[in-house]
């Protein structure tokens, strides 16, 4: 049986507790961020930010779905689509393991898992608001690419979620089963790269 979700609450200072939690999360991660740190950061007492989420984790997951919100709004805003492709898909490929390997990524992941049983909304939400949003970002770009004789590709859903696949590889099965728990510049650029070239090897169009 599901277990009914804590309920978020909006206010006059809800913004304004989810930017106090974003620095705290970020400088010490889900668990070592104190509910007094987040309060104090924030600007407000402890009572007024357990009113607008009774639950840490609620409070991580909506500071996690901004932040995808921001990432995606960037991403629209900064990659220049008219670049050649493989130069798009570096710049998509950079942003999404920048976020995916990053302490943040990686908590959202273990919480939406963790409480997959309890709050399977928790994990639906996230993905509405983050990868459901580069997705679609892929497959704009691609159509695009398609328009110029760039990319030759029949189904770009399908092959927007094969690149997601592809800037995950050797790095993400590592990551899950506690293998490794950081990944230095030379080994995600190694796996960008290898992204790029193996996507244009199979949708780059033929003359």
């Amino acid at each position: 049986m599901t277990a009914m979700r804590p309920t978020v609450r909006k206010g006059r200072k809800f913004d304004q507790v989810l930017e106090g939690a974003r620095d705290v999360f970020m400088a010490d991660g889900f668990e070592g961020a104190s509910v007094d740190d987040i309060a104090r950061n924030a600007g407000v007492s402890k009572a007024t930010l357990y009113s607008y989420f009774p639950d840490k984790r609620l409070l991580f997951m909506e500071v996690a779905k901004n932040e995808c919100r921001r990432q995606t709004e960037m991403a629209l805003d900064e990659i220049d689509m008219s670049l050649p492709a493989d130069e798009v898909l570096t710049i998509i490929a950079q942003r999404f393991t920048s976020f995916l390997f990053s302490d943040l990524g990686q908590r959202v992941f273990r919480i939406c898992v963790a409480e997959a049983d309890r709050f399977p909304e928790l994990g639906r939400e996230f993905y509405e608001t983050g990868p459901e949003q580069m997705h679609k970002l892929m497959v704009e770009f691609l159509q695009k690419a398609i328009a110029r004789g760039e990319l030759q590709i029949d189904d770009c859903h399908l092959a927007a979620d094969q690149f997601a696949e592809l800037c995950k590889a050797d790095m993400f099965p590592r990551l899950v089963f506690g293998i490794d728990t950081e990944f230095n510049e030379t080994e995600i650029n190694r796996v960008v790269h290898g992204a790029v070239d193996m996507f244009m090897c199979r949708y780059k169009a033929t003359a």
